[in-house]
């Protein structure tokens, strides 16, 4: 088998995006740089023959997906699965976290305005956002970071992909520190995910 064909095989089966060294785990002639290399020569054959595939980099690692231009066309069938939607407030909320990282709770509320508890929780559940430490001071609160789901589902290789910050003004919104006494606001609506599509894996 040539290692082009051993890649292609592994990434058609894999449903998440794979590191160099964990494709090469998959037989012994390869290492990292016949991978990668193998993985240069099928994105360049892909490209040439117009395939409706390509093997792209997404959370610092390589899965095979159906090129952008062609999903107006899977969109016709209920069998293709489709990446589940976000409502406004959990994008917000991500966007804030993402640029903001590591940021805790009281501090995402007071640049939302908003009681922010419901929405981190439920982008916890999702998978986008996890727990990564500890601030210092009084009671030590909980700080947020995103996760390697959250590059995956917006089709990211690192965070140095996210969109530039100016165009995101929420996230530039200047901020002062938060006391100790100071309330969270309140959100009197019940805040979380469309999930509309319902499935979050994207097409390939």
């Amino acid at each position: 088998m040539r290692p082009e064909q051993i890649v292609e095989a592994v990434l058609f089966s894999s449903d998440a995006p794979l590191r160099a060294e964990e494709i090469a785990r998959a037989d012994e002639s390869l290492d990292e740089d016949v991978v990668e290399r193998a993985i240069q020569r099928l994105q360049g054959e892909y490209q040439e023959d117009e395939r409706a595939f390509e093997v792209a980099e997404v959370a610092e690692g390589f899965q095979l997906l159906t090129r952008p231009e062609f999903a107006s066309y899977l969109e016709r069938f209920d069998t293709v699965p489709r990446p589940s939607r976000l409502s406004g407030p959990a994008l917000e909320t991500l966007a804030i976290i993402a640029y903001r990282q590591p940021i805790g709770r009281m501090e995402v509320e007071y640049i939302r305005g908003v009681s922010s508890s419901g929405v981190i929780r439920t982008l916890q559940d999702r998978g986008l956002v996890e727990v990564v430490g500890r601030a210092e001071g009084l009671g030590r609160p909980l700080l947020y970071g995103t996760t390697p789901r959250f590059l995956e589902h917006f089709g990211f290789q690192s965070l140095a992909d996210l969109p530039r910050t100016e165009e995101l003004s929420v996230v530039l919104r200047d901020r002062a520190p938060l006391t100790a006494d100071q309330e969270a606001p309140v959100d009197p609506d019940q805040e979380e995910l469309n999930l509309e599509g319902s499935e979050e894996s994207d097409p390939q």
